[in-house]
């Protein structure tokens, strides 16, 4: 038994999943990006998948459209070093739980609204709202 798939790298998985999760968080189409970059979006599906993998002159074109440094892409990378840090573990679980959230379509939802209002103050309440019915489930 020949088998010729190959598995994607994971870090071609990982840039994929920081295009998506960038592409989503703008309230853009696979499409929108597809046209903006002058190819189909499959293409696109392919590179968030991680099938296909982003060469340099594009993922820049990728980083300018969707309005982010380059360095965006590679955040929290798979095998990046946090040997620096010592508590570089848990900063990666925390990241992660953000990316997470931030996939979910509620948690997108709730990222958009949030962004909208414009006085701090509000915001804080939102948040102290929030918390307060956190801990009201922790105790249910």
């Amino acid at each position: 038994m020949i088998e010729n798939k190959k598995k994607p790298n994971p870090i071609d998985i990982h840039v994929g999943s920081r295009i998506r999760l960038r592409r989503t968080m703008l309230g853009m189409s696979q499409e929108k990006l597809g046209e903006s970059l002058g190819i189909t979006f499959q293409q696109i599906q392919k590179y968030e998948k991680g099938t296909n993998r982003v060469g340099a002159s594009r993922l820049q074109n990728i980083s300018s459209i969707l309005n982010v440094p380059v360095s965006f892409f590679f955040e929290d990378a798979p095998g990046e070093s946090n040997a620096a840090s010592p508590s570089g573990m848990a900063e990666a679980a925390s990241s992660n739980y953000v990316v997470d959230f931030l996939s979910s379509s509620e948690g997108l939802q709730l990222n958009r609204a949030f962004v909208k209002i414009a006085d701090p103050k509000v915001r804080r309440k939102l948040v102290d709202l929030v918390k307060a019915l956190a801990s009201e489930s922790d105790g249910e």
